[in-house]
C-alpha cells in the first residue's frame, strides 16, 4: 500500500487541528495511511540501506526508523504539536543522534526528498571534513568521484557568508565552505509518490550515494561520533 493523497491530507488535517484528542480519535487512520505505507517504504528501501551499511538499524517502526508525528516542542519557540510531514531514516543505532550520517526519505505535502547527510552536523565534524578534505583523503576522492559522476542528488548546507577557502580548487570548495552538508534529491512528482515505484526509484538512487555515504561517516568515526550516540 503506498502513499495516497490521503496521508497528506491527513497530516494536513492533523496539524490544522492540532489536538490530542482529534488525533486520538483518528489514530487508526493514522496507523493505515502513514504508518503502514511509510514501514513498507522502509522494508522496500531496506536491502538498498544494506548494501550502504550493514550497521544500519531497519525495523520498520516509529523511533526506529519511522519518524514521530508528535513533535518535540522542549526547545521550539513553534510550540504546536504535530508536523505535517513525515520520514524514514537509516542509521547506526539510535535514529535521533546528531553524530553519526544517515540516509533518509522526507514526504512533505509539497513533494519528497531523499539523500545522505546530517540535519544538523556538529562543528567538531565539520571541522574534522575540512582537514580530510585538504588532505585529499582517499575516502574523500572516492565520494567526490562518485559525487561527481551522477546528476540525481545535489549537495545543500549553509555556507559562511565570506569564502575561507578562496585558493582552493572549486571541487573542494564545495564541501569546505559549508557549516552543514547533506545530499538531497527533491521532487514533485506526486504521481511517482503515490504509484509504490517510489521505493524502487530511490533505492537505485541512493546506491549512487555509497561513497559519499562512506566518506560521511569515516568523518564520523574520526571525530568521535559513536560516542555521541
Amino acid at each position: 500500500m503506498p502513499l495516497s493523497p490521503k496521508s497528506l491530507d491527513f497530516l494536513f488535517e492533523n496539524r490544522l487541528h492540532d489536538s490530542r484528542e482529534w488525533f486520538e480519535e483518528h489514530k487508526e487512520q493514522y496507523r493505515e495511511l502513514v504508518v503502514r505505507p511509510m514501514a513498507e517504504l522502509v522494508q522496500e528501501l531496506t536491502p538498498a540501506a544494506l548494501e550502504i551499511d550493514p550497521e544500519f538499524t531497519t525495523e520498520p517502526r516509529v523511533d526506529r526508523t519511522i519518524s514521530r508525528v508528535r513533535r518535540d516542542t522542549r526547545f521550539s519557540r513553534d510550540k504546536s504539536l504535530y508536523r505535517d510531514n513525515v520520514w524514514l531514516i537509516f542509521k547506526r543505532g539510535k535514529m535521533h543522534g546528531t553524530e553519526l550520517p544517515g540516509v533518509y526519505l522526507e514526504v512533505t505535502g509539497q513533494g519528497f526528498s531523499y539523500g545522505c547527510g546530517f540535519y544538523s552536523a556538529s562543528t567538531r565534524y565539520m571541522n574534522c571534513l575540512r582537514e580530510l578534505v585538504l588532505k585529499d583523503d582517499p575516502a574523500f576522492r572516492k565520494a567526490q568521484r562518485a559525487f561527481s559522476a551522477q546528476n540525481v542528488f545535489v549537495m545543500e548546507g549553509e555556507c559562511y557568508k565570506r569564502p575561507r577557502f578562496p585558493g582552493q580548487p572549486e571541487e573542494k570548495r564545495q564541501w569546505l565552505e559549508r557549516r552543514n552538508i547533506c545530499f538531497s534529491a527533491d521532487s514533485r512528482d506526486f504521481d511517482l509518490l503515490f504509484s509504490g515505484r517510489l521505493g524502487q526509484k530511490a533505492a537505485e538512487d541512493l546506491l549512487l550515494l555509497k561513497p559519499v555515504y562512506e566518506f560521511l561517516l569515516h568523518v564520523s568515526l574520526l571525530a568521535g561520533g559513536p560516542e555521541a550516540e
